[in-house]
């Protein structure tokens, strides 16, 4: 059976009534949220709160915990005894025997089972409501009446007298089953954007969720591509190793048998001239003249030696490692290698040469069409492509479809940018710089930091450059510009995006004597 103690002290103190949605305060009493909440409110302006039940003070509005135990404890109290839930309103003038309440008269604060209900109504013109044991909260704190209005200015509930007298005299005031509706409205139509930013939120996720599984896939195959390219490079090293390996041992084998071959020659010439130095040595000795004097196999050669030996019977020079054939051994398989490896990478390494015809009379360009500087004004002859405005300069060959990678170096000096640019671009005027249109895209380096530029847009990236190198990709159909600085690590600077319609030329600004080395 249910325990009427255990039950009131699961009761808030405020309604008198179960509920799940409980809180507690820090002297551990516990009350419904939107009980505590509206008793706080009362004192919202006041500097110091106290608890209904014990009145412990607080300075301002105290924290609201909230206590999941003591929640789970009344949650399974009122699951176990639904029928005494709902029964636990009682007639209070069935004395004998507890009979449920029906309805509740809020005037008399007695409740009234179907038989005195009966007898209460054709007596009186009460108020009634559903069967409640909390009446406190059902009138007004300061007359003791009935609450029937609400006051929307003020959001308070109120009495008859409230209506006619204080603070809230004159104000427009609705009925509460009115008022009631109005608010259920309104909730419900803030429902319904609740719910609505819930399935966005909710859409934003699963999207987020979809994205980061997306890069999680696609940074497990790039592992597996980076794997595969690097058992690949040791293959394709080893492979060279050998190669190289070889060709110093064959070179070695070569020298050394014809080393060889000359030492066994040179022995028998040893062999010969020590047997001649005992023979002659033997006729020295000889006291005989005409013995002496008739021996015909004496022979002196005074300047012995052999074609393929020198003065010293040294090896020639000639007959040396081959350095420089080992060198370009390694190097043409290193080339192949970087070759092989850009491929499989899907990017091509162009050969970018500047253009002397579109270049700025104070751009100096080198021989071999790799560097630009700015300088002191050329004698150049003019053309229609020369810029006329601007220090700049575009290379010959435009790039119009594929993935493309190439270095350039800048000599930290000066005012300068790098960029791409349409053979289309104004050679003179305002909208002839690189970047100040939409037919260009630049990145500039000014004043110690990174910009880019586009359509005369600018935007400071809040970088300070670390490295002189620069490293540029270009995704001409996905319609990427992507600069790197190649620091260690690299870092990535800024991606330029846009629908590529025409060729695109590299293109440098240089002012103030900077310059740039195309790798």
């Amino acid at each position: 059976m249910e325990n009427p103690n255990f039950r009131d002290a699961l009761k808030c103190s405020i309604c008198l009534s179960l509920n799940t949605d409980l809180v507690s305060l820090r002297c551990g009493h516990f009350f419904c949220r939107s009980c505590i909440v509206s008793a706080l409110n009362v004192h919202e302006k006041a500097e110091v709160c106290s608890c209904p039940d014990d009145r412990a003070t607080y300075l301002g509005c105290p924290a609201l915990e909230k206590n999941q135990k003591l929640e789970n404890i009344v949650e399974h109290f009122s699951s176990n005894q639904p029928q005494m839930e709902e029964t636990a309103i009682f007639c209070t003038y069935c004395t004998k025997s507890t009979v449920p309440a029906v309805k509740s008269c809020l005037q008399c604060e007695n409740s009234l089972c179907n038989d005195h209900l009966t007898a209460h109504n054709k007596t009186m013109g009460h108020i009634l409501t559903e069967p409640t044991s909390s009446f406190g909260n059902k009138k007004c704190s300061l007359h003791k009446k009935v609450l029937e209005y609400f006051c929307p200015q003020d959001a308070a509930c109120l009495c008859a007298s409230c209506c006619l007298v204080g603070v809230h005299r004159g104000h427009q005031v609705e009925l509460l089953d009115e008022a009631s509706e109005n608010k259920k409205k309104k909730l419900r139509e803030y429902l319904d954007e609740v719910n609505q930013q819930k399935a966005e939120i909710q859409k934003r996720i699963q999207n987020l969720q979809d994205h980061m599984k997306s890069v999680q896939e696609k940074a497990s195959d790039k592992r597996k591509n980076v794997t595969k390219i690097f058992m690949d490079i040791k293959e394709q090293l080893e492979m060279a190793e050998k190669k190289v390996l070889s060709e110093v041992s064959r070179q070695e084998e070569k020298i050394v048998s014809q080393i060889s071959h000359l030492i066994k020659k040179l022995e028998i010439q040893a062999d010969e001239t020590s047997k001649k130095i005992c023979h002659m040595e033997e006729m020295c000795y000889v006291t005989d003249p005409i013995r002496l004097l008739q021996e015909s196999d004496i022979t002196v050669c005074r300047n012995g030696g052999d074609e393929d030996t020198g003065e010293d019977g040294e090896v020639s020079s000639e007959e040396d490692l081959d350095e420089v054939l080992i060198s370009l051994t390694l190097h043409q398989s290193m080339r192949e290698i970087v070759t092989n490896v850009t491929s499989e990478l899907r990017v091509h390494v162009p050969d970018i040469l500047l253009d002397v015809d579109t270049a700025h009379r104070m751009v100096k360009i080198s021989e071999d069409l790799k560097t630009a500087t700015g300088s002191e004004e050329q004698e150049r002859p003019e053309l229609p492509g020369r810029f006329v405005t601007y220090p700049q300069v575009l290379s010959r060959c435009g790039l119009s479809s594929g993935q493309h990678y190439w270095e350039v170096k800048w000599n930290e000096i000066g005012l300068c940018g790098i960029g791409l640019s349409y053979p289309s671009i104004e050679r003179e005027g305002d909208e002839s710089a690189i970047g100040d249109n939409d037919k260009s895209w630049c990145l500039v380096m000014c004043d110690g930091e990174y910009e880019v530029l586009c359509n005369s847009y600018v935007l400071t990236l809040g970088i300070k450059p670390t490295c002189p190198k620069l490293g540029v990709v270009l995704d001409y159909e996905a319609g990427r510009l992507t600069f790197y600085e190649l620091c260690d690590p690299i870092r990535h600077l800024h991606i330029f995006t846009a629908s590529f319609t025409e060729p695109l030329h590299v293109g440098f600004y240089l002012d103030d004597g900077a310059s740039f080395i195309i790798s």
